[in-house]
């Protein structure tokens, strides 16, 4: 005689360890790796970093000297104005790193001169004025320079160009949070609230010195 369905025996319970592996696993499928950043995992691209003017002091010529310390040109140190570390990444709009790109900077001394004949030669030759440096494979990069100084008609600022096998991608301007010529500086203005916060960061005391931090986005 069939059973009735009060006498089938009851399905077996799956025990408290099998429901707990049987969890995890389904959350390792579905997790975004952990090396992926915020916007990464929600597969949202990142915003660029805004361009700006290359301006009239790009070198003509570049220095002989070339490296990641602008406040030492040759055998000669540049004594004025304040230290500062200058740091941060370059990646792309997924967030991968740009390694083997360069990134170039250039500014004024702290008199407000720059190494270009269409500033009349009047840069004090101690200071380099120009740097660059190759990425790594975390696409991080570092200068030893001078917390950027003012000169007539623009805010403190730093010049910055990215490039990728010899192509350019960005050039824009380094900003300094705080600094109250920024209002006044038509370019700075030009860029809206989103542009001012990617560009304009402090120039904090640390325990090696003042640094200020600039992450990168370029479209490569």
């Amino acid at each position: 005689m069939p059973l009735a369905p009060a006498d089938l025996p009851a399905p077996a319970q799956p025990s408290r360890r099998a429901l707990l592996v049987r969890g995890a696993g389904l959350v390792a499928a579905t997790a975004a790796p952990v090396w992926l950043s915020p916007a990464q995992a929600q597969g949202q691209a990142l915003r660029p970093t805004p361009s700006q003017t290359e301006g009239p002091y790009y070198p003509v010529a570049l220095p002989a000297d070339t490296d990641a310390d602008l406040l030492r040109n040759g055998a000669s140190a540049y004594g004025k104005g304040q230290a500062a570390w200058l740091t941060g990444t370059v990646t792309d709009t997924r967030g991968t790193p740009l390694a083997g790109g360069v990134i170039e900077i250039w500014q004024c001394d702290q008199d407000g001169h720059y190494h270009h004949p269409g500033d009349g030669g009047r840069a004090d030759p101690a200071f380099q004025g120009f740097g660059t440096v190759t990425l790594g494979k975390d696409g991080a990069y570092r200068f030893r320079t001078l917390r950027p100084a003012p000169y007539s008609g623009r805010t403190p600022h730093i010049h910055v160009k990215v490039k990728l096998a010899g192509q350019e991608l960005l050039t824009t301007q380094f900003y300094v949070q705080g600094d109250p010529g920024n209002a006044r500086d038509f370019l700075w203005r030009r860029l809206g609230e989103e542009g001012q916060a990617a560009l304009t960061r402090p120039f904090v005391r640390g325990p090696d010195g003042l640094k200020a931090t600039y992450a990168v986005v370029v479209q490569a």
